[in-house]
């Protein structure tokens, strides 16, 4: 690598904890320059000022190009190497906090969109060339970087997610629901709520609920504790667990609001429910028994 430029925070992350810049850079590349398989702690984006190279994650591989960029996610295994014959250059920068997922999701990025094109690449160097300027540790530094960082988002944001614009409205609303309810199904255990889903798909919390209206017919709210009483039936019937464990199992920290949700739905209390359907599978266990000698009797009469 040669003509490279990089600047690495220590202290940014005390003063800024939801966003905040870790490192950033500028290189040109000499042909076949790879890094990598490697794991970093942190997001990640480079962007190709000039050249090509590819990018591989997850058993895919992106060939790109000048004006397009990429994404490396947290803990997640890559490889990127440049071209042979035009050897990239590009710029990066590392940024980690509590809301970079969000921050990446509002421009228009996560894990089913890792590479992207955006075409006024000179005002992102531009914001990389500054933030490398201010390479000493001070309070002004620190707040001088932060604004940066959030300039490059602001330009991307400007830059990507006129293209989101471009799918049809269908494709637009149906992506936010399943990013919705995927973000439901691996959280549900906690105490999230329908603001913390909102806040996830980075949707005003009304709008969010006139798509799931729209396409499951149904409301976040009614559709996060149909998604959590409907788990808790299956621990119900499969396991022995007591009622205020499963009640917390599935993101209810006070067992009687549990039960009273639980009747609500189903008509009936957990414990009413176990009882009923350990004695229905009880009686039908019994009476295929009962007729399972019949079965085998018949068979031998006809052997």
């Amino acid at each position: 690598m040669e003509d490279s430029q990089v600047l690495h925070l220590l202290q940014q992350y005390q003063m800024f904890k939801e966003f905040y810049l870790c490192y950033c850079g500028y290189a040109n590349c000499q042909p076949l320059h790879s890094y990598g398989p490697a794991v970093r702690p942190n997001y990640l984006l480079h962007y190709i000022v000039d050249g090509r190279g590819i990018f591989q994650v997850g058993g895919t591989t992106y060939a790109l190009g000048r004006g397009e960029g990429f994404l490396i996610e947290p803990n997640k295994q890559t490889f990127y190497q440049a071209d042979a014959q035009e050897p990239w250059t590009y710029l990066w920068i590392g940024f980690d906090g509590t809301n970079a997922e969000g921050c990446l999701r509002a421009v228009g990025l996560d894990a089913d969109r890792l590479t992207f094109r955006f075409d006024d690449g000179g005002r992102l160097t531009g914001l990389v060339r500054e933030m490398l300027r201010h390479n000493t540790m001070s309070t002004q530094n620190d707040f001088l970087l932060q604004s940066l960082l959030c300039q490059f988002f602001a330009c991307l944001s400007n830059g990507i997610s006129s293209k989101i614009d471009r799918l049809s409205k269908e494709d637009r609303e149906n992506r936010y629901v399943h990013k919705a309810v995927e973000f439901i199904r691996n959280h549900y255990i906690e105490s999230i709520t329908v603001n913390d889903v909102a806040n996830y798909v980075a949707l005003h919390r009304s709008y969010l609920f006139a798509l799931f209206q729209k396409v499951l017919h149904i409301s976040p709210q009614e559709y996060l504790t149909l998604f959590r009483l409907t788990r808790a039936k299956e621990e119900l019937t499969l396991t022995d667990v007591p009622v205020a464990n499963i009640a917390r199992n599935c993101g209810y920290q006070d067992p009687q609001v549990f039960t009273k949700a639980f009747k609500s739905k189903f008509g009936i209390t957990p414990l009413k429910y176990r009882k009923a359907d350990r004695e229905n599978a009880r009686r039908n266990l019994e009476q295929y028994l009962e007729e399972e000698p019949k079965g085998n009797d018949s068979k031998e009469a006809e052997g």
